[in-house]
């Protein structure tokens, strides 16, 4: 595999999982793990895409055996109904075309196997495991380390929020922002 491929999916991929995940308000720390189980995941999207390629003579085998009792089946039905009406016609056309879907299931090239799994995988394994790694980020932060909290707003009215003689006296109490 070419390194831009093997290298650049991952880190763009992480690059934009990261971002998006700091654009949505989550902290630094999370946005990090976020970008880095992102790009993970994309490498490994990249492998299920060079496993598909790899079995692509498998998949072939496997769309066939699938495809060949419908045919079978859509031929029976075709043959029970009367002679020139519509409906034998429709099941003759399904007929012939599942026929050729069984012959172009055998001759599926593995690159587009390859590209096809690829383009599906690594998206979907990058988004996952980058909200893994937004998941992950939440446990530094319930231990309190810097770079893993979300950033607290405070309501400049409240008492307890100032630094005037009233917030320094009062005692905190329970109450509801409106």
């Amino acid at each position: 595999m070419r390194p831009i491929l093997k290298y650049g999916v991952p880190a763009a991929a992480g690059l934009a999982t990261g971002g998006y995940a700091l654009s949505q308000g989550e902290d630094p720390g999370s946005a990090v793990l976020a970008g880095l189980a992102g790009g993970s995941g994309a490498a490994g999207g990249l492998l299920a895409g060079r496993m598909a390629g790899k079995y692509a003579p498998v998949l072939g085998e496997m769309a066939q055996s699938a495809i060949s009792p419908v045919g079978q089946v859509a031929r029976s039905v075709a043959e029970q109904l009367p002679e020139g009406s519509k409906r034998r016609s429709v099941m003759a056309g399904t007929r012939n075309t599942l026929a050729d879907l069984y012959r172009s299931a055998g001759n599926i090239p593995a690159s587009a196997v390859q590209a096809t799994a690829a383009g599906g995988a690594v998206p979907l394994a990058a988004g996952i495991a980058g909200l893994g790694g937004v998941a992950l980020g939440a446990i530094p932060g319930s231990m309190g380390v810097p770079g893993f909290q979300q950033n607290v707003i405070t309501d400049p009215e409240y008492p307890g929020s100032s630094n005037t003689s009233m917030a320094r006296t009062s005692t905190p109490t329970l109450r509801y922002l409106g």
